[in-house]
This record gives structure tokens, C-alpha cells and sequence, in this order.
């Protein structure tokens, strides 16, 4: 099928990308012309792992994928993915200002289209955003009728920053929303390739559901998060490993083993994001859903836990305190919601003078937090350092042994459990 994707963000560019390696021809349209010069000199606009080889791949040899700033490339194809930010407003609830605006110019385009388009919700909306908002939208723009005219579906995206490509090309589900079937048709034909490769279960449903249905992965997951962390600030009170009961809680196939590493909390931008806007959805509906506000208020406090062990130990006003790893999490350069923020501003407000230090990210915390001190690798950022706090469990700071040495004082709080103690040196985990 032709195809276009309109965004090229952490989840646009990347299905753009898996879209094209599966065998359709992909268009990827954005507005930031630096961003489309970008993937079409075959480099990805973000770090994620095997992406810019797929880029590269498919829009240097196969051909078949694109990226433009034209909104008529949606002309050509038979499908289009809404693939556009959903940020979140000062009450948590989701703003949908950019994907009405994309949506309006999508309905302009369609106007002059005769034959069938169907479009496809790929962003984060609550449930009814696709059916109450977005379309009506794309019928005004457009001055047609959804389900007579053109199609409107709703495909959540699972996708882990890190990991996104891996978890596009093999699935665990694959979740088609349609309140029309031809609509649900294109959608088949869509992602048939990827399910006979995979054999990933596919569930159909109305929009509405579908987009419940993301809410409530990631709901689950943020709450699986916060109450492994709380279990294990439990076990740090009793001098229990948190690690080893998490092992044994993973054994039981009604539990699993994933999620179950406590430490620092949950960041980026989908489940702060996801969570509130769920929070703030049924709130709106006059429900409570104390779970989910639980969940969040034990991630929250998880970075003033790993400060105050830090206060257990030393006074930081006037002293150099190294902080590894800027990033929500390992394997991207996203610092969206970042356990790394809080901290870095803690330690601020006790008078410390901050270096830090990631393998990607530390660019784009530079933006956020310019007035830290920025090294280009961990034994530099160690170097002269009072104490040493870990927000992100890289790889390469499993490794780091020799380097303690340059400590003025070897005091080290991890808040990740990826360091190894050593002789000389002052270790504390977060919650174990």
C-alpha cells in the first residue's frame, strides 16, 4: 500500500521507517524542513536504536520511503497516519491543539481527493477524542462524511523508546479501532504484512476502545512501576534486597519479571503523560481513580528519596556532586519527564555544583537545564567530585571501577542499581 505519516517524531519517523522495511511506500510529512532534509539524506532525527540503518535503508536503496513538508503527498496514498504531539495541560488533561491542526490541513488535502482515503489515529488521545474531535474536524475541512466519503481509524502505538523498532516489527498486539468496515479493511491491509511475519494477535474494536486501551497498558504499567518502588522502599527500611523479592514475585506467571526492577520511578513521555490525562478524563466524569493517582504520587516522591539518602551521608552546599545519566531511560536521547530533572534541581537548591553526564542525551538536557556543569564522559564528570548520584542504568556505567578513583570523596547513591560497590567506596541503593 502507499502510505503517508504525518509527524516525524519518536513514533512517526519510526513507523514511517518499519512501515517501508514491511513493504509499503511511505511518505513522511512534517512541517521542519530540517527534520525532512534529515531522513532524506538517510539519517533518523532521533536517537533510537536500528533506526537510522532502516532509514537509511529504505530511503536510500529500497526507495521507499520519503519525507516532504507538502501536505498534497497524502493525495498519492491510500492511507494516512496522524502521528502528532498530545502534550499535556497544567491540569494533566491532553491538549489537542496540534493534532486539530493537523487534522484541519489533512481535511483541506482530502477536498480535493475523489477516491476513498481512510486516515488513522496513531497519537495518544483519550477515549472519544477520535469519534467526538478529530473527525469532525477532517468532515468540516474536508466537506465530506466519515464512513461515507473517507474512513476514520484508531491503531495505538506500543512502542518503548529504546527499543520501538524491535517492538514495531514484533508486536505483542496489534489493536485496529474502526467504526466503519472499510475503514477496518484498509487497516488489515495495512498491517497484514507485519501479522503474517509475526503472527502478533490483532484485536478489532471501535476507536473509542482503542484508545482505552492505551490508557490503560500504560496505567497498568505505571502502576506496576510505583508499587514495585514502593515495595522496595519497604524492604530498604528492613535492610532487605529489593532485587531478590522482586525475583521471586517474577516466577509467578500472574506477576511477571518485567517492570519489577525498583529504583528511581518511571519518566519520559508517555507515562506521565498517559497517566494524568486518564486521571484528569475520569475525573472529568466525576470518578476518583485512586489507584492511578497512588501511582503517581509514589513516582513523584522517588527522586527526594534517593536526595535524602544523598543528605545522609554529606552536605553538598559548595561541593561538586556528579550526576550519570541524563536521559528517562537507556537506549534514547528523550530527557521528556526525566528522573534526572528533579534531581539535578535538589541538588541545586542544597548549593551543589552539578556535573553531569550521558552517552546521548546531553544536548537535549542542556536545553532544559543550561546552568550545570556538562562533561563528555563519566570519568570527567567523576573527576573532583564529593558524591556521585545515578539517574539512568547505561550500560557503560555497569562497568565503571577505576574511575571512582578521581573522587575526592567516593560516595555513590544509585538510584538505578547498575553500580557495582567497591572497596573505599560509601554505596547506597535507592530501595534496596
Amino acid at each position: 500500500m502507499s502510505i503517508s505519516v504525518i509527524g516525524s517524531g519518536y513514533v512517526g519517523t519510526t513507523i514511517a521507517a518499519c512501515f517501508a522495511d514491511i513493504g509499503h511506500e511511505v511518505v513522511n510529512i512534517d512541517v521542519d524542513e530540517s527534520i525532512v532534509d534529515t531522513i532524506n539524506s538517510g539519517e533518523a532525527p532521533i536517537h533510537e536504536d536500528a533506526l537510522s540503518e532502516l532509514v537509511r535503508e529504505h530511503t536510500q536503496e529500497t526507495k521507499r520511503l520519503e519525507a516532504t513538508t507538502d501536505y498534497d503527498s497524502v493525495l498519492d496514498t491510500d492511507v494516512t497516519f496522524l502521528c502528532l504531539p498530545t502534550p499535556q495541560n497544567e491540569d494533566g488533561s491532553i491538549d489537542l491543539s496540534i493534532m486539530k491542526t493537523g487534522a484541519e490541513q489533512l481535511g483541506e488535502t482530502l477536498a480535493e481527493k475523489q477516491d476513498w482515503h481512510t486516515v488513522i489515529v496513531k497519537s495518544t488521545v483519550i477515549p472519544r477524542s477520535t469519534e467526538d474531535v478529530i473527525t469532525p474536524v477532517i468532515e468540516d475541512a474536508a466537506g465530506k462524511t466519515a464512513g461515507e466519503e473517507f474512513g476514520v481509524g484508531m491503531n495505538p502505538e506500543f512502542l518503548r523508546e529504546g527499543t520501538a523498532v524491535h517492538d514495531f516489527l514484533d508486536p505483542d498486539k496489534v489493536v485496529l479501532g474502526a467504526d466503519d468496515e472499510r475503514a477496518l479493511t484498509d487497516m488489515h491491509d495495512v498491517f497484514d504484512p507485519l501479522v503474517e511475519r509475526t503472527d502478533a494477535p490483532v484485536v478489532e474494536t471501535d476507536t473509542k476502545t482503542a484508545e482505552m486501551i492505551k490508557y490503560a497498558n500504560n496505567g497498568f504499567l505505571a502502576a506496576k512501576v510505583s508499587l514495585i518502588n514502593d515495595i522496595g522502599n519497604i524492604c530498604k527500611e528492613f535492610g532487605i534486597d529489593a532485587y531478590e523479592v522482586a525475583d521471586a514475585m517474577g516466577l509467578d506467571d500472574r506477576i511477571g519479571e518485567q517492570f519489577l526492577r525498583s529504583g528511581l520511578g518511571w519518566g519520559g513521555s508517555c507515562f506521565p503523560k498517559d497517566t494524568n490525562a486518564i486521571i484528569a478524563a475520569a475525573r472529568n466524569q466525576n470518578y476518583d481513580p485512586a489507584m492511578l493517582e497512588a501511582a503517581v504520587e509514589v513516582n513523584d516522591r522517588q527522586p527526594e528519596r534517593l536526595l535524602s539518602l544523598l543528605d545522609d551521608h554529606i552536605e553538598v552546599s559548595g561541593k561538586r556532586v556528579a550526576v550519570l545519566g541524563l536521559a528517562f531511560k537507556p537506549g534514547t536521547d528523550d530527557v521528556r519527564n526525566s528522573r534526572a530533572i528533579p534531581v539535578i534541581e535538589g541538588l541545586q537548591e542544597r548549593g551543589a555544583t552539578v556535573a553531569a553526564y550521558d552517552p546521548v542525551a546531553t544536548e537535549n538536557m542542556r536545553e532544559q537545564l543550561p546552568d550545570i556543569e556538562y562533561e563528555d564522559s563519566a570519568e570527567a564528570t567523576l573527576t573532583d567530585a564529593s558524591a556521585c548520584l545515578v539517574c539512568t542504568d547505561w550500560d557503560e556505567f555497569e562497568v565503571l571501577d577505576e574511575e571512582f578513583d578521581a573522587m575526592t570523596q567516593q560516595i555513590v547513591v544509585d538510584g538505578r542499581r547498575c553500580i557495582a560497590p567497591r572497596e573505599g567506596m560509601t554505596y547506597e541503593g535507592l530501595t534496596w
